[in-house]
């Protein structure tokens, strides 16, 4: 009788990495589609330079540690990273920036530990948190949402603003909603509103909110949900680690929602604002950094979900899932050392 070993988790199909990461980037296409249609050119022109930079750097990483260069880059992980980055920018920031937090993902968070998978941090997040806090007013400078700009941007304009052709000056006129306001993120607009006095009704009744929970931002949660489901379907990803964040956020939520609606998001808005899909399903579950038992994927993922709502609660940035999962992938050992099964044949505590 013939055997075949696999090594852990004892996947029924096992893929390439090839074949895994090419399988996630197309199942976030309807997430980058979305964007797309909300916020224009902005976020396939990040993706693409980050992929460039992606590529270029570790092509050079590889042959100064005189690696094969073809069959690492044709694993598409350095893609993904950049992909990652990309979407997760102001889709009008500076060029300069997605190249800085490319690099520093690749050379320092990827190939300074040796190389996919054994890097302890998800690099495209701490390239997000680096970027965060070296450059605060480039990475909270979002674009408008099309259907609310004084003056939409086409590509010509977004290549200009991206790339520096526009004055200051200039490219505040681009940030301005047709109300006069510039824009920040849904959640941003809130927890401003709520430091300023204001009701979670009165903030939702600005022009942001239109459709309840930001406009385009819902949508877009929406995509990346559906291409987390086309995940799960294609076994690229488990269950535990996404419904683990997603549960934790609406527990949560509900609890000081109900406590006190007022002064507390509602679990609905969190859910579908901010980064909350995309980071649930495809920035959470990267198998390098989080947990690997079933147990410890669910902590794993309750652990990422209460640290969003108490960063988004009660600290200084309105989403905080870089933060949250950086602090999570450092307990992903720990979590694992006293979650892991106990050996066939051997009883508990041995």
């Amino acid at each position: 009788m013939a055997f075949k070993l696999a090594s852990s988790p004892h996947l029924k199909v096992q893929l390439q990495t090839q074949s895994v990461m090419r399988r996630v980037i197309l199942c976030a296409l309807p997430g980058i589609a979305a964007q797309y249609y909300f916020f224009g050119w902005g976020v396939l022109i990040q993706v693409l330079l980050a992929i460039a930079v992606a590529l270029l750097s570790e092509s050079i990483v590889l042959k100064l540690r005189k690696r094969p260069i073809k069959p690492t880059i044709s694993d598409n992980s350095a893609v993904l990273t950049a992909l990652l980055i990309g979407v997760s920018l102001p889709s009008i920031a500076p060029w300069w920036i997605v190249v800085i937090g490319t690099l520093f993902a690749i050379v320092i968070v990827k190939h300074l530990y040796g190389g996919l998978g054994q890097n302890i941090f998800n690099p495209a997040m701490a390239a997000y948190v680096m970027l965060l806090i070296s450059f605060p007013v480039q990475m909270t400078s979002w674009s408008v949402p099309l259907s609310l700009a004084q003056t939409p941007m086409d590509l010509g304009l977004t290549l200009q603003a991206i790339f520096g052709a526009m004055t200051p000056e200039q490219l505040n006129i681009y940030k301005l909603g047709f109300d006069g306001i510039a824009m920040a993120t849904p959640l941003d607009t809130v927890k401003t509103d709520l430091s300023l006095g204001l009701t979670i009704t009165e903030s939702l009744s600005k022009s942001i909110f239109s459709d309840g929970y930001g406009v385009g931002w819902f949508w877009v949660n929406v995509a990346y949900l559906l291409g987390g489901i086309a995940m799960l379907k294609l076994k690229v990803i488990r269950w535990q680690i996404s419904v683990g964040v997603i549960a934790a956020i609406f527990v949560c939520s509900s609890f000081d929602y109900l406590l006190s609606p007022d002064t507390h998001i509602g679990p609905l808005l969190q859910l579908f604002s901010g980064a909350t899909m995309l980071a649930a399903f495809f920035i959470a579950t990267d198998p390098v950094t989080a947990a690997t038992s079933v147990r410890g994927r669910l902590i794993f993922g309750a652990l990422i979900g209460v640290l969003v709502y108490v960063i988004r609660t009660y600290g200084g940035y309105p989403d905080a899932f870089a933060f949250a999962v950086l602090l999570a992938n450092l307990c992903a050992p720990f979590i694992d050392y006293y979650v892991k099964p106990r050996s066939y044949g051997h009883r508990s505590g041995n």
